[in-house]
């Protein structure tokens, strides 16, 4: 069981923040641009931004990985960035942020049935603390309503299991793997088919000197650089340091920062919105403390 200190404390926060940060990203992204442009462009923006480090360490990864990095990078990065964009045309980003928060639990799932690997009581019973957490904070905004769409949850849903796929893979096989050269590859690589999406979307056809198509490809473009590249540099850093359990409960950060940006946008915060972060809080705490 790895310890998990004040540093890997820090990165959770951080990458807290920069993942709460991104589904107001999106949302702006999508203002000028459709959802598979904006994810295209997201995988595209965080493979230039780490084309560098792409290219010094190719020859230095061995070649047998080069198949499971891709992977990674696919199942990581690629494919729930569409997933989440294309669900975000339909459903709140709250939602989305908040059923993001079953990442964990696909992680301890699949990691049992598919990876034989073992999770202690403590984890477990806090990581279902903090989903009921999640869900009271999603009732109390009446984010779940009626007329979200069935088949657009069920993407969010899909994107959380890829997310539990790959961190179990990454944890079992990528492990010896250094944090900036897996996600400069595993980017470098699914930019690639990002960038041929992006090409028959007609994204190029497009007046991009205009107002509202520029602002959504700047948007677009910290949501690419940050919410990617610097995100899966620091997520597979926590991973490595901390565990892949503790790594995927940072979704449950999430719903802070989207408080955070509720509040800078207007938004009130009630008793029923504190009690749901504060039964978060609990089973984070339970999930990551000592057992004796």
């Amino acid at each position: 069981m790895k310890k998990v200190g004040l540093v890997n404390w820090a990165i959770f926060l951080l990458l807290s923040f920069i993942w709460g940060s991104s589904f107001v990203l999106m949302k702006e992204g999508l203002i000028g641009l459709t959802s598979y442009q904006v994810a295209s462009l997201r995988i595209v923006f965080s493979g230039i931004v780490l084309l560098p480090y792409s290219i010094k360490y190719w020859k230095q990864l061995p070649s047998n990985k080069m198949g499971t990095i891709f992977l990674s990078g696919l199942l990581g990065s690629l494919l729930p960035a569409f997933l989440f964009c294309v669900a975000e045309e339909k459903i709140d980003s709250s939602l989305a942020g908040t059923l993001n928060s079953l990442t964990p639990i696909f992680v301890i799932l699949i990691g049992a049935v598919f990876f034989n690997t073992k999770t202690s009581a403590n984890k477990i019973i806090g990581i279902i603390i903090a989903v009921v957490g999640c869900a009271l904070l999603l009732f109390s905004k009446n984010s779940l309503q009626q007329n979200q769409p069935v088949f657009y949850v069920s993407l969010v849903i899909v994107a959380t299991i890829c997310y539990g796929i790959n961190v179990n893979m990454v944890s079992k096989y990528l492990q010896n793997i250094g944090s900036i050269q897996l996600a400069a590859v595993a980017l470098g690589l699914n930019a690639i088919p990002a960038l041929i999406i992006l090409f028959f979307t007609g994204y190029f056809n497009l007046p991009l000197t205009d107002s509202k198509v520029l602002s959504s490809t700047l948007y677009t473009a910290l949501l690419g650089i940050f919410g990617t590249a610097l995100a899966s540099i620091t997520f597979y850093l926590l991973m490595k340091r901390a565990g892949a359990i503790f790594a995927s409960m940072v979704t449950y950060g999430i719903p802070f920062v989207a408080i955070m940006w509720g509040i800078l946008y207007g938004e009130k915060i009630g008793i029923k919105q504190l009690v749901a972060l504060s039964i978060i809080l609990v089973g984070v705490y339970i999930a990551n403390r000592k057992i004796k």
